[in-house]
């Protein structure tokens, strides 16, 4: 069982928002994804955001700071500082993770995590509510080549994720950290040796997880199927123990292969994203378009870009013109939508439970 939810969604617990949402009240969103720095210290070769290019562009922290507050008292909950590069390259990183979580929001970090050293593990895991470390990998040889980076840094981040462990349970965070594996033709051979792994290293959870295409990634056209590997799934239960937990994320890769059963994208009025430059966009898959950006924080404050006319434009756009067949497979948003148009378009039999 995932008890993360992290194949599922989690909009049942937030049931007077949606309720606001069904009444056609503009509701503001309970998550946004930022992103703090657009260079990377890797080029993964499954990078979502290669086409942009990993220009070295820097969210201003005066900025940010500033939004945050006000995200905070529009309700907004949780923060995931991942985005377009390596979120640990801001200079301001570890100020702003805790600022965000002193104003009242949950803060979470995806990060390839060779600069996720002691230091950072010791700031920063006590205001975290969870870590995510991007691996792919279980030796030095594959890692280098998936990640585009050199052999050593797979050591370096094996033993900043050792260090994370041991600190968290040192002082007991309460901060979930967990690994991520992509499984791609290039290291498919190798989830079982990373399994154990991380067993022995005491992280919370191992996710294997499907390649989905994203527009702005042009290097990936693997035609990988994923049926092959559904076996996995029951044998990753061997590897468990100790509060150890894999989530083999079957469920996102069957979707890979289905029509989507909805037409509209209804998501997103539940989440946002922000780019290194300032700008809001619906979602990633958005990013780089700036005739899709809502606004930028830079010139306008949250309210204004959230209830302005160009976010109702494009969203107007989203709802009435974009074909959901053309997004990303299995995107982030898939089970919202999935759970939002049920709500919106139920069946004749449901009062009987």
């Amino acid at each position: 069982m995932d008890k993360y939810g992290i194949d599922n969604h989690k909009l049942i617990y937030h049931i007077p928002r949606v309720n606001k949402w069904l009444q056609g009240i503009n509701i503001y969103p309970i998550y946004i994804e930022i992103g703090l720095y657009g260079g990377c210290n890797h080029r993964c070769i499954f990078c979502a955001f290669r086409l942009l290019e990993y220009k070295p562009s820097t969210l201003d922290t005066r900025y940010l700071k500033d939004f945050i507050l006000e995200a905070a008292a529009m309700g907004v909950k949780s923060v995931l500082y991942s985005g377009e590069g390596e979120p640990l390259l801001h200079k301001d990183v570890a100020d702003i993770i805790v600022f965000t979580k002193k104003s009242g929001i949950d803060v979470a970090l995806a990060t390839n995590g060779v600069m996720f050293d002691k230091d950072k593990a010791n700031r920063l895991l006590r205001h975290l509510s969870w870590l995510k470390f991007s691996l792919d990998a279980s030796c030095d040889k594959t890692y280098a080549l998936i990640h585009g980076t050199r052999k050593d840094d797979f050591n370096i981040v094996m033993r900043n994720i050792k260090e994370a462990v041991k600190i968290r349970n040192r002082y007991n965070h309460n901060c979930t950290i967990g690994v991520q594996f992509l499984l791609l033709p290039q290291n498919c051979r190798e989830v079982k040796a990373l399994a154990k792994i991380m067993g022995n290293i005491g992280v919370d959870y191992l996710v294997i997880k499907p390649y989905s295409q994203h527009r702005l990634n042009s290097k990936i056209q693997h035609g990988f199927n994923y049926n092959k590997f559904f076996y996995l799934e029951k044998e990753m239960g061997r590897y468990e123990r100790n509060g150890f937990q894999i989530i083999f994320r079957r469920h996102a890769m069957e979707k890979l292969g289905e029509n989507k059963p909805y037409r509209h994208c209804l998501a997103l009025p539940f989440a946002t994203c922000i780019s290194t430059e300032g700008d809001m966009f619906p979602c990633n898959y958005f990013l780089g378009k700036k005739e899709f950006a809502f606004g930028n924080i830079y010139k306008e404050n949250f309210k204004k870009i959230w209830n302005g006319k160009k976010r109702k434009k494009v969203m107007g756009f989203i709802y009435n013109k974009l074909d959901t067949e053309s997004c990303r497979r299995a995107c982030r948003l898939d089970n919202i939508n999935r759970y939002l148009w049920e709500l919106k378009n139920p069946n004749s039999h449901v009062n009987f439970i």
